[in-house]
């Protein structure tokens, strides 16, 4: 990967094109890491929405170990998010270049983890929950808080739904049957918008589809490659301050 194209994918300095690029790369990690990590651990972990129903569904039933599993993942995936914030902050407040780039290669990290010590974190409960289900949704939060700070909200790639129906209201725009007589202003869709819509969900899709067969074929060692892809979109930002603060202190 050229430097300077990592450098816009990462980098503290942010514009559109670098935000479309990097969120479509993430959600084919996040597509992979969620439909492998159902391969591994048999749970979703990207998407609250289905997690707080089957807490409520479990809650209303008296499975209350049940609902308090639901409770742990979910907790894990806010603490994902807090954890971005904090090292987001901490990294903006030093004036880093890798503002961005530092939660990345900390998921990165735990993806490692995740696929060295995956079989063994699976015999942990911690709050009912396995270990394997709240660190995937630990990442999970990390990750799609990154990317919704980075882009002010307009991105999101750890679960599509906002994503779909997004695209389904630019087609509804689109196909509005505009009255060339009206004195209001025609409605149009944002083509640019639907585009990286529909390519935010392929990416996860794909990713999906590569991390369902991989966790098959290869069981946790498939964290590897996703792990790596991740270091390469954050590593640049990252030496780029370490070069900063040696020449500093040289």
């Amino acid at each position: 990967m050229p430097i300077n194209y990592a450098r816009r994918l990462t980098g503290s300095a942010r514009e559109a094109g670098g935000n479309r690029h990097l969120g479509m790369m993430l959600a084919f990690v996040a597509g992979a890491a969620n439909a492998g990590g159902f391969v591994a651990v048999h749970q979703y972990t990207s998407h609250m929405t289905g997690i707080v129903s089957a807490m409520a569904d479990n809650a209303a039933i008296g499975a209350f170990d049940l609902a308090a599993a639901g409770g742990g993942a979910l907790g894990s995936f806010v603490a994902g998010a807090a954890c971005c914030a904090l090292i987001v902050n901490y990294a903006r407040r030093r004036g880093l270049h890798s503002i961005y780039a530092l939660p990345l290669l900390f998921e990165a990290l735990l993806l490692l983890s995740f696929g060295v010590l995956g079989a063994w974190l699976a015999s942990f409960e911690l709050v009912l929950v396995p270990a394997t289900v709240m660190l995937l949704c630990f990442m999970m939060g990390l990750q799609n808080a990154v990317i919704t700070k980075l882009s002010n909200a307009e991105i999101r790639t750890t679960h599509i739904t906002g994503v779909i129906t997004d695209i389904g209201i630019e087609l509804g725009r689109a196909l509005y049957p505009n009255d060339p007589q009206a004195a209001a202003p025609p409605v149009a869709a944002n083509r640019g918008r639907l585009w990286l819509l529909v390519m935010l969900a392929l990416c996860f899709f794909v990713g999906g589809l590569a991390g369902a067969l991989g966790f098959a074929t290869l069981g946790y060692a498939a964290t590897v490659p996703l792990a790596m892809v991740l270091v390469l979109l954050a590593i640049v930002p990252v030496l780029d301050d370490l070069r900063g603060w040696r020449w500093q202190n040289d």
